[in-house]
């Protein structure tokens, strides 16, 4: 496959860097707002763990997975893991040939060394709407479809304090083997508005929310240190990243959903600090 140049670069920043941005400038150096693209492959490259965070609309047309010349590789996952998560209609993966069907919330774990990656499925009234989040890898895993429901659900939060949800964790140990790739989703029932409260950083590991099934609602993200938050307000659709420094944790206008991954240090889901809110200023 022949390397392109449609991948966007996008640079992070430190501390001191984020308490001097206006809004924005976090806007444009946090938030990944040109997913799904009806009938294109869209990625961005985060310099924060060499992360690339993707999405693939196909149409009429199934998509092929490009490389990068960011990247150096002949081909995408040369060097590289890949999760993928359907938020739209019933779908299909092709890995070197094999295909894998994925209805609706199925998440895909895409190994080092899958030469050719093809998205397809759907149609232009109902598409497939594939979200992914690669990161590099040291090994070679097998490629692994994980069924919404065979993704470990855990109940999460208290309804009185607004944030009641379920947590499904797809591409994670105990389901599927990976270098340094975690990922689900998250599901806000019906009066429940707060995510991850109260708020926590992973000192080992970056973190990328998606949020989706929001509109009209929005989602006002909270980002930042505990002694100085910072805010920006995500569509649907959207993504933001956070460095292993910074808190994050967001709150709606109405119930919503959002994908959840992590590359780094380990995969201990438990390796978090975690804030109280009186550290909220």
């Amino acid at each position: 496959m022949t390397p392109s140049d449609g991948m966007n670069l996008r640079p992070s920043t430190d501390r001191e860097g984020l308490r001097r941005m206006p809004a924005r400038a976090i806007r444009d150096t946090f938030v990944i707002s040109d997913l799904f693209r009806p009938g294109e492959v869209s990625m961005t490259y985060v310099e924060v763990d060499r992360a690339v965070v993707g999405s693939a609309m196909p149409l009429s047309a199934s998509l092929a997975l490009p490389t990068d010349r960011r990247l150096a590789a002949s081909y995408f996952c040369e060097r590289r893991e890949v999760g993928v998560v359907n938020i739209g209609a019933a779908g299909w993966i092709s890995l070197d040939g094999v295909r894998h069907d994925l209805d609706r919330h199925d998440s895909l774990y895409i190994g080092r060394g899958v030469r050719d990656v093809v998205f397809g499925g759907g149609a232009p009234e109902d598409p497939a709407k594939f979200y992914f989040v690669s990161y590099p890898a040291h090994a070679t895993h097998p490629n692994r479809l994980v069924r919404k429901d065979e993704a470990r659900v855990i109940q999460a939060g208290d309804q009185k304090t607004a944030n009641r949800r379920v947590i499904r964790q797809s591409i994670r140990p105990g389901i599927v083997e990976t270098c340094q790739l975690v990922m689900g989703f998250t599901e806000l029932e019906p009066g429940s508005v707060w995510n991850t409260m109260p708020p926590q950083t992973h000192g080992r590991r970056s973190e990328i929310y998606m949020y989706f099934d929001a509109a009209p609602a929005r989602v006002m993200h909270i980002m930042g240190e505990p002694s100085e938050p910072r805010t920006v307000f995500m569509d649907d659709g959207e993504a933001v990243f956070s460095p292993s420094w910074s808190m994050h944790s967001g709150v709606g206008t109405a119930d919503y959903r959002f994908v959840w991954s992590m590359g780094g240090e380990n995969l201990d889901f438990d390796d978090m600090d975690t804030f109280s809110l009186a550290d909220l200023r």
